[in-house]
């Protein structure tokens, strides 16, 4: 964390520190699937490659998601 004293710091506005709030709590929580996904490897060992996805389906798949949600200019 900042080595600054809090007297140092310019507070945020409270809907703004309500969003970067709403921020750290996603990005809390993709590390705490992260970590349970290592968990799991590490207890259990990886996964068979036949249950699996290619990344590539994965990639396509993901990809497809990403234009969906693209705004489009007629």
């Amino acid at each position: 964390m900042s080595e600054q004293p809090a007297a140092a710091r310019q507070p945020l506005e409270p809907p703004a520190a309500d969003a970067v709030r709403s921020y750290a709590a996603a990005e809390r929580a993709k590390t705490d699937t992260l970590a349970s996904v290592l968990e799991d490897i590490a207890t259990n060992g990886y996964p068979a490659p036949e249950t699996g996805v290619l990344w590539e389906t994965a990639r396509d798949a993901h990809l497809a998601t990403l234009a969906d949600k693209q705004a489009r200019v007629a």
